[in-house]
């Protein structure tokens, strides 16, 4: 659990370095929110009388998306920090912006392991765990 919230405790903080735990695991916590989310607005739509279904899902709809917008800038900042454990820019989140493409390179950017050591970025956030290479 504390990897799932860790991103959301360094909202916006755009320096130093992440590893893939905290990437991963606050990816998963987002997927389960919005799943949830989903299903709840699901079951609303349907519960009540049927002239306002389309009311409830809108509303339902809508809150989900703030709530989506609100963990938008962690999200960033989670890859940005991603970049620079494997000595990139933080300017490769752009590529997010490619449609169709982007995505899949920054999914593959996330699943490489980074530096070892520190870097321009930072110390290592593996630094206790990485066994010397001999």
């Amino acid at each position: 659990m504390f990897w799932m919230v860790l991103p959301l405790t360094r909202y916006a903080e755009f320096s130093g370095r992440s590893r893939r735990k905290e990437y991963w695991m606050f990816a998963l916590l987002l997927l389960m929110m919005a799943v949830a989310l989903l299903g709840t607005s699901i079951r609303v739509a349907g519960s009540g009388p049927p002239n306002l279904a389309g009311l409830r899902l809108a509303s339902s709809l809508l809150l989900s998306g703030i709530i989506a917008l609100a963990f938008v800038v962690p999200l960033v900042a989670v890859q940005v920090r991603r970049f620079h454990d494997q000595d990139k820019s933080g300017w490769f989140v752009l590529l997010n912006l490619i449609p169709y493409i982007g995505v899949l390179v920054v999914l593959v950017f996330m699943l490489l392991d980074g530096t070892a050591g520190d870097n321009r970025f930072g110390p290592d956030p593996k630094a206790g765990e990485r066994q010397p290479v001999s």
